[in-house]
């Protein structure tokens, strides 16, 4: 590590699948996983700034950043136990650095909007819950813009990288795999996971640990069972948003490789600085 680098450590980017609502009391074996994450990253950056995170279901026109002071939790889901509705993330937002989302995404030349009113969907609060349980690291969300591919959600994360530097963790949360119409159909959650579920996910993993972003790119051609793994892909791009956040020069560190319910992967893992 050279002594400017040493001087500003560079905090790693993340994915994780935050899988069904349930996942917040139903925490298998991925949750235990992401809260020992977050204890070592806080113990090696202790003076963690704030969590910019993108997920899946806070879809806008446009590219839009949450900018309030206490966003609310919001259930954003139905037909769940009620000790569901009745949990609560009260993670601080942090309108300052809110305002350097949005100045790092003008002078990329993004044309981005704060919203002071926008509470924290469960695509990002579950994870959150599992990743910081105290809720004491503030947080700022992006949206996921309407019709943007997987090349622009890479960019916006790209767009975002000095913030690492900065003591920022840059999260993108959707699913490794998100065949909706599957889980409803009702998984029991034993026996061996389908297979397509684990071809689909190792060949996610191989390209990411050989950085070969140009296939993850164009997965849905190349990936086996894109299609089925994502009939759509919202779930699925906030991973560029943590490729794109990556440093320069990473190595992979897999914190779960769970499925769950056969057909859900939880697959979380890490993009941590080569020193």
């Amino acid at each position: 590590m050279t002594a400017t680098a040493s001087a500003h450590p560079v905090v790693p980017s993340l994915f994780v699948s935050h899988g069904a609502p349930l996942f917040a009391v139903d925490a298998g074996e991925t949750g235990p996983a992401l809260t020992r994450w977050g204890q070592a990253l806080r113990a090696q950056f202790p003076g963690l700034r704030g969590v910019v995170v993108m997920s899946p279901h806070w879809r806008a026109r446009g590219v839009r950043v949450t900018t309030g002071a206490q966003p609310a939790t919001w259930h954003d889901f139905g037909g769940f136990p009620s000790a569901l509705y009745e949990l609560q993330y009260p993670a601080p937002g942090a309108p300052a650095l809110a305002q350097e989302v949005l100045d790092l995404l003008a002078a990329a030349g993004v044309a981005a909007q704060g919203d002071a009113q926008r509470p924290f969907d469960h695509g990002a609060w579950v994870p959150l819950m599992h990743l910081f349980p105290q809720a004491d690291v503030p947080v700022v969300q992006l949206a996921l813009p309407v019709g943007a591919g997987p090349a622009q959600v890479h960019s916006l994360g790209a767009a975002l990288r000095p913030l690492a530097q900065q003591g920022v963790l840059l999260v993108g949360t959707g699913s490794m795999t998100h065949n909706l119409a599957e889980f409803m159909g009702g998984g029991d959650g034993e026996g061996a996971p389908d297979p397509y579920v684990q071809a689909f996910s190792r060949w996610v993993e191989d390209a990411v640990q050989r950085h070969d972003v140009p296939a993850l790119l164009r997965y849905r051609e190349l990936a086996p069972q894109a299609r089925r793994a994502h009939p759509t892909d919202e779930h699925f791009l906030p991973l560029f948003f943590a490729l794109g956040a990556a440093p320069q020069d990473w190595h992979t560190q897999y914190l779960s490789r769970e499925v769950m319910y056969g057909m859900l992967a939880m697959d979380a893992f890490a993009l941590q600085p080569v020193v």
